[in-house]
């Protein structure tokens, strides 16, 4: 088993063979109250969790938003799309199979955000990461990371696994930014940034 803080720096990964990284979060309607409240508490707001695939310094594949295999093998695999936050448990995850990625990659950054028009992390409250090894089906919690709630920014770069010689180590990031949203192309320069 591995415990992860962003102080301990990078964690080894030996014998984890599967990692998963969950995002919760709870609606919230802000300050409003009445009719109005009610309808964003059930409305929702949709955060995403993101996964980009890096080859060296290039982003080269992205699980998330409408790619739930974007490796088409299962080696990097997300849960789909909840675009409330209802429901418990994860909202969102994102497991990777580290023997089955391709050889090309070096690095999983692992990236949460208020990317779509509309969405913030201000309309969400108790946002929360877990991570997980999962390896034989488990789904053993190795660390609970969560962002600051009085960010203004609508990024969160979460955790990165990096691949060093034959073997990954993971390292607890928990840091935000800010993210144009829609723009794929600026999701995946804040996470090459982490």
């Amino acid at each position: 088993m591995i415990t992860l803080t962003k102080e301990d720096g990078p964690a080894d990964l030996d014998g984890v063979t599967h990692l998963s990284i969950g995002v919760s979060w709870d609606p919230t309607a802000g300050a409003s109250g009445g009719v109005l409240g009610k309808l964003r508490r059930k409305t929702g707001t949709d955060l995403d969790l993101i996964a980009v695939a890096m080859s060296g310094s290039d982003p080269v594949r992205l699980a998330g938003l409408d790619s739930l295999d974007p490796m088409g093998n299962g080696s990097l695999l997300h849960s789909g799309d909840n675009q409330t936050g209802h429901g418990d448990g994860d909202d969102e995850t994102v497991t990777v199979e580290f023997s089955r990625l391709p050889g090309a990659i070096t690095a999983v950054v692992f990236v949460a955000a208020a990317y779509k028009k509309g969405s913030s992390f201000q309309k969400a409250r108790n946002i929360s990461f877990k991570v997980y090894d999962a390896t034989g089906g488990s789904s053993q919690q190795v660390a609970d990371i969560w962002p600051s709630l009085l960010s203004q920014d609508n990024g969160c770069a979460v955790a990165k696994a990096m691949k060093v010689g034959d073997s990954w180590k993971l390292q607890v990031i928990n840091e935000t930014g800010k993210i144009k949203q829609g723009d794929e192309h600026a999701l995946m320069r804040f996470a090459v940034s982490k």
